[in-house]
């Protein structure tokens, strides 16, 4: 019976145990070029005070059977402030495709705080994960009785998962929020990313950052991604080619059975690569340097040229929305006059803000794509990780590998 349990554990995850054990090379491991200096961890948990969460849902395999799955799924969440602190923040957002979902964006226009966590899940769990998230703030969040919407995002992972199933519920929400904390983030097939395709291989949750020299602030910017987009011929690593190059199969159903006739051109063997891509990628920035709203927009629009260095185009199908945010407290106590004060960055300064944001936000998917590993789900869908050994092979090739 433990045998049993064991073979059916293996085949969702779509490797064997001791792979599915293995830890994971990030990008520094593998002596990628990336530019920039990293903080210590590499992740958005180096800005001081950011806390990360997830709750991680793989449940059954074989046939799509809606309500019961197989189940590839999650949440995550992050807060800016850490637990113990949530106090609001000034945040930002921008929209560089609208083909997806976050919510509080109105709110976010004109008034520009984050009262809640953030959170990303999949798309047809955000009214889930919203109702969730204003229970769990309405007796802990200082303000928001009549007030405020949470940011709640998504991307599709309805390939691979069972996304009409409605299988994330407020518990889930609720564990995300519980297990939240500093230090090192998990990534890849996690949280919301669970489902998740990138760049013609698997893809998930992706974190890195940047830490700035005391000449330019000394300020830490930090980013995680949940990244599910774009197409493998689409796919550039530190400037290589790296998706045309690479030799394996694509995303494709691994049965016997009848397939439907969409699904039937992606039958394994022999299926060819998609023409259009339908995935989105969530960027959520952090960082402590003083930025003011209008400053935090242009920030999180820094984002797309770290999606452009990856390759990607922002197709049609695509949800590309992107959120920024500064952990210092908006201010209160106002004067006699109803002022109060507030700090900025110059924006003469504000420029290696910028470029940490779209080092970041590269490293970050590159970060996701290895860590996630090969993954089977609903339908017997089996979606490939991007090997690595081929792709030291491949940047070797054109003399972009470090070690």
């Amino acid at each position: 019976m433990l045998l049993l349990l064991a073979a059916v554990v293996a085949l969702a995850l779509g490797s064997n145990p001791a792979q599915a054990q293995a830890p994971r090379e990030r990008a520094r491991d593998l002596g990628i070029p990336l530019d920039g200096t990293p903080g210590s961890l590499d992740a958005i948990t180096d800005v001081p005070g950011v806390a990360v969460g997830h709750r991680t849902l793989i449940r059954g395999v074989g046939r799509l059977k809606v309500g019961f799955g197989p189940v590839r799924t999650g949440v995550t969440v992050i807060f800016p402030r850490g637990t113990a602190d949530l106090a609001p923040v000034f945040g930002a957002w921008f929209s560089l495709n609208g083909n997806g979902e976050m919510t509080g964006t109105a709110w976010l226009d004109d008034y520009a705080a984050l009262l809640y966590p953030i959170s990303i899940t999949n798309t047809n769990s955000v009214g889930t994960v919203r109702d969730a998230i204003i229970e769990w703030g309405r007796p802990r969040v200082p303000g928001v009785f009549n007030c405020c919407l949470p940011v709640v995002t998504e991307t599709w992972d309805g390939d691979l998962n069972d996304i009409y199933g409605f299988h994330v519920t407020k518990a889930d929400v609720f564990a995300a929020l519980g297990a939240a904390k500093p230090g090192p983030v998990p990534e890849g097939n996690v949280g919301g990313g669970t489902g998740m395709q990138c760049l013609g291989f698997k893809g998930g949750i992706g974190t890195a950052s940047r830490q700035l020299p005391r000449s330019e602030g000394g300020f830490v910017v930090g980013v995680l991604v949940q990244c599910n987009f774009g197409l493998r011929e689409q796919l550039r690593i530190a400037g290589v080619p790296v998706g045309t190059e690479i030799k394996l199969e694509e995303p494709c159903y691994d049965t016997d059975r009848p397939l439907t006739r969409e699904q039937e051109p992606m039958r394994c063997p022999g299926r060819t690569a998609p023409a259009v891509e339908h995935g989105s990628i969530i960027v959520v920035i952090g960082t402590n340097a003083p930025l003011l709203p209008h400053q935090l927009r242009r920030v999180a629009r820094r984002a797309a040229l770290g999606i452009g260095r990856m390759g990607g185009i922002s197709g049609a199908g695509s949800g590309d929305l992107f959120l920024a945010f500064s952990t210092g407290k908006i201010p209160e106590n106002p004067d006699s006059s109803g002022t109060v004060p507030v700090s900025m960055l110059s924006d003469e300064r504000i420029d290696p803000v910028y470029r940490a944001t779209v080092q970041a936000t590269e490293e970050a998917i590159v970060n996701a794509l290895l860590a996630a590993t090969t993954m089977t789900g609903a339908d017997d869908l089996r979606v490939p990780a991007l090997p690595h050994d081929q792709l030291r092979t491949i940047l070797r090739k054109y003399g972009r590998l470090r070690n």
